[in-house]
């Protein structure tokens, strides 16, 4: 048993060296801070359709459209809202916002057609508003959440990014709401696991395979999806910020993902079972529904996540030091993250308490996929053998 206790703590503090110093520095988030960076003006400001697809989004999408509408972009902007089968006002709640500050004129709105087999939700609506805006002739579209709100300055920011460094996609992961106990115990999580799945370094770099981006703020050139064969390329993902960053990027494209403050998400979670949904959602869907990859998954969580604390505690001293490295290390790690969402440095101990939720998530994830409710999005089970997208 003691051997068996020195392999386990030996293995937790390896994968922690190869963690911390191996991959990508993706806990670094100050080198990918979005709005620490500033650049010139570009010679000319190109053309930008906001395509923002909306489904019963009353309770955001008017602060949503304030904030699009009022962007300070010195270019041509219009917004375009794809209203997908609200029920509960959404369509006229946006224009109203318009309205209120006099700028109606910037904004569209396309009440989406019936939803197509073989897509998701947001991916036909997403469909509908490019069919529509590309009339326009835009030089790129910003895909954007109707529960998003936006600095006045972030297209601009976007757009010089996009143009100075030659983008095909740029992409900035939101703010999230980190206010009540649950938030703050699991949301930095949330994106401290994203980096490491997904680090920014790797994503930008041509010859890497890591391909990532966050689909609540993504700019994307006209021409890269005209490229891909338009959104219809991966109509069915249901993690389709990622799969559109792959495709981009496996086009020979340029893509680029950052951090922000500057735009928040005004989705809230006040119980662990919001999150635990939001987590269920997607979980299994990034395992391929794979049965031995989910099982490869409780095993390197627990390994990971769990076993430098549970042997942290042992009397033998090689394994209670090699472990409580382990823990310093993934503490140390995840510290950045909890700064960045200005949360005290004592939640950073808590990773495991994090990791153990999540690990209960993406089994549940697991579950509902196989009883035909996986990828649940705004009522539409969009994963599973006997669901529909």
């Amino acid at each position: 048993m003691a051997i068996f206790a020195t392999i386990l703590a030996g293995l937790s503090l390896l994968i922690w060296i190869v963690l911390t110093f191996f991959r990508g520095a993706y806990w670094q988030v100050r080198a990918f801070d979005g709005d620490m960076a500033s650049y010139e003006s570009p010679p000319t400001w190109p053309r930008i359709v906001a395509v923002v697809p909306a489904r019963n989004e009353a309770e955001t999408v008017g602060r949503c459209v304030e904030s699009l509408v009022g962007q300070d972009y010195p270019g041509e902007f219009q917004t375009l809202i794809v209203d997908d089968h609200s029920e509960d006002g959404t369509a006229s709640l946006a224009q109203a916002a318009a309205q209120s500050l006099g700028v109606a004129n910037r904004l569209m709105i396309l009440q989406a057609a019936a939803l197509q087999p073989g897509w998701t939700g947001k991916l036909w609506a997403l469909q509908q508003g490019i069919m529509r805006a590309g009339g326009l002739a835009p030089d790129y579209f910003w895909f954007t959440d109707a529960d998003i709100v936006h600095a006045p300055d972030t297209l601009s920011r976007l757009v010089v990014r996009a143009e100075r460094k030659g983008l095909d996609l740029t992409s900035l992961m939101v703010l999230l709401q980190a206010k009540t106990v649950p938030e703050r115990l699991l949301i930095p999580a949330f994106l401290y696991f994203f980096l490491t799945l997904y680090p920014p370094k790797w994503i930008a770099q041509a010859g890497a395979r890591t391909a990532g981006a966050a689909g609540g703020c993504v700019l994307l050139r006209r021409t890269a999806l005209e490229r891909i064969g338009g959104i219809s390329a991966i109509r069915h993902e249901v993690i389709d910020d990622c799969a559109l960053a792959r495709l981009i990027k496996r086009s020979d494209g340029a893509i680029w993902m950052g951090l922000t403050r500057k735009s928040v998400s005004l989705r809230s979670y006040s119980t662990f079972a919001e999150i635990r949904d939001l987590i269920a959602r997607t979980a299994f869907t990034q395992l391929r529904y794979s049965r031995f990859l989910l099982i490869g998954t409780i095993v390197g969580l627990l390994l990971t996540y769990v076993v430098p604390v549970v042997l942290s505690f042992r009397t033998a001293p090689i394994v209670w030091r090699m472990s409580l490295a382990a823990w310093a290390l993934m503490t140390v790690s995840y510290l950045p993250t909890v700064r960045f969402y200005r949360l005290s440095a004592l939640w950073a101990p808590l990773l495991p308490l994090a990791a153990l939720f999540y690990l209960y998530a993406t089994c549940l994830s697991a579950l509902r996929y196989w009883l035909g409710r996986g990828g649940q999005w705004k009522g539409r089970a969009q994963a599973g053998a006997n669901s529909q997208v």
